[in-house]
């Protein structure tokens, strides 16, 4: 294995599950390849960075993050567990279930460093070009040093893109909005509640993002929210200062529109349409294009690039399951370079692939079958290798736990409990009700500290 090398783009939650794939194995004695990992911010930790730049940042380079001032987990830090790093052994005790991110990135970061992989990770090294080469069997990836200036050109036997999906905006149009002189921004370049406060803010989707900006800025006193859908409205209990409205239909300055022909005068509008799978430093032949569903276009086990098997794509799917599916497919490619798994032939990988896509096709269009879905395609993943087994149904359970409580009070969801289905701890309840929690240091909600007076935590 020597003489093979493996490259990962990226070193967020995708790529350090690769890194840790491979060293877990070198741990127990096993030859692996050398390993590099590309990652163009200046620290590892991939969407869970944050940064007040928007747009392109001081190297010219399009600004990768979309976290934002205030963010808390919208979802069970329990249904996220590693299985191989608790958040008890990283804390030292148990802590509440819906982490700031600060608190989060904290825990992703502990378990790569204790495996002490940072030494595969060339941080400010952005990869501009990914070509595989026919006649060596290597792939060619162009690499440039945002620091140095320099670039240089590697040759890898197997590439992880781990680069992620939720960093190139899904942007809309709609008639008469260049009229509107207030401020349109997507859900990518929102950082902060505050600046909405007092003011009528248009919210465009139902997405995550959606749901959690227009909580957030309730939260920090924004004066009326609008809630416009296309496909179906989100169906919560919102409180008084929030209006459910179809589609956005035109603009007229401040005027806005909508598809029944209400109509609001509003401040600002917030794009929360989601992202575009886009990876343009990968050839095109080798360049993953899909839809943001549960089982993506083209790949084999949702992870190998079926026209060269040495390629493989990390986290690529609409995701109920992360950091455990991430670890799943990691292991699982891992295991294929190393030649534990073998691969089926080309009709074979079709037939599974057409397989998997009727079943997600045929699912209900409800929450339980697209969670148990994609718990289903875990499973098979981690039983493939040598991943830790864990309780699935019991995360399964915890989701849908999550689910109720949003629907019964989405304000106070985050104030409740979960047991961890690693260690069967229940979670302590954080000291602070969300809606009045207004600092989001890990010192306030890991080490309970008296709160910060200050709203402007990061």
């Amino acid at each position: 294995m020597d003489s093979q090398r493996v490259c990962v783009i990226g070193a967020g939650p995708s790529g350090t599950a690769v890194l840790r794939a491979f060293k877990s194995t070198e741990e127990k004695g096993v030859e692996i390849p050398a390993v590099v990992c590309y990652e163009k911010q200046s620290e590892w930790g991939g969407l869970w960075n944050y940064t007040w730049q928007t747009g392109v940042n001081q190297f010219g380079e399009p600004v990768h993050n979309s976290q934002y001032c205030h963010l808390w987990s919208n979802g069970p830090k329990e249904c996220l567990e590693f299985a191989d790093y608790h958040f008890e052994e990283h804390f030292g005790k148990a802590i509440p279930s819906y982490p700031p991110r600060e608190v989060l990135r904290d825990y992703i970061i502990g378990r790569v460093e204790k495996s002490g992989v940072k030494e595969w990770v060339q941080c400010n090294t952005v990869v501009r070009d990914c070509v595989f080469d026919e006649e060596s069997k290597k792939f060619e990836v162009k690499v440039y040093n945002l620091v140095t200036g320099k670039t240089q050109v590697e040759n890898f036997d197997y590439v992880f893109c781990c680069s992620g999906h939720f960093s190139t905006p899904n942007i809309p149009s709609f008639p008469g909005i260049e009229t509107f002189p207030g401020r349109v921004l997507h859900a990518h370049d929102y950082r902060s509640a505050e600046q909405f406060k007092d003011k009528n803010i248009l919210v465009i989707g139902t997405s995550y993002s959606a749901e959690d900006i227009a909580s957030q800025c309730y939260k920090y006193g924004a004066n009326q929210l609008y809630l416009s859908w296309r496909t179906a409205p989100m169906g919560f209990h919102w409180p008084d200062k929030f209006k459910t409205v179809p589609l956005l239909k035109n603009v007229s300055g401040r005027i806005c529109t909508f598809l029944d022909d209400q109509q609001a005068e509003i401040d600002d509008i917030i794009l929360c349409t989601g992202y575009q799978h886009y990876f343009p430093f990968m050839d095109t032949n080798l360049r993953l294009q899909t839809a943001n569903r549960l089982w993506c276009d083209s790949l084999h086990e949702g992870i190998v690039w079926p026209s060269n098997h040495r390629l493989f794509y990390i986290g690529m799917q609409d995701q109920w399951f992360t950091f455990n599916m991430f670890d799943a497919q990691a292991w699982y490619a891992r295991d294929v370079v190393l030649g534990r798994i073998k691969l089926p032939d080309k009709d074979t990988m079709s037939k599974e692939w057409y397989e998997w896509r009727a079943n997600e096709e045929a699912l209900e269009a409800t929450d339980e079958a697209n969670i148990r879905f994609q718990a289903d395609y875990v499973q098979h993943l981690v039983g493939m290798t040598d991943y830790p087994n864990f309780n699935i149904e019991g995360v399964v359970q915890c989701f849908l736990e999550w689910e109720r409580n949003k629907h019964t009070n989405i304000m106070t969801f985050r104030d409740k409990p979960h047991k961890s289905l690693m260690t069967g701890t229940m979670a302590p309840v954080h000291h602070t009700p969300w809606l009045k929690a207004f600092d989001d240091s890990l010192e306030c909600y890991v080490d309970g500290k008296a709160p910060s007076k200050s709203t402007n935590q990061h």
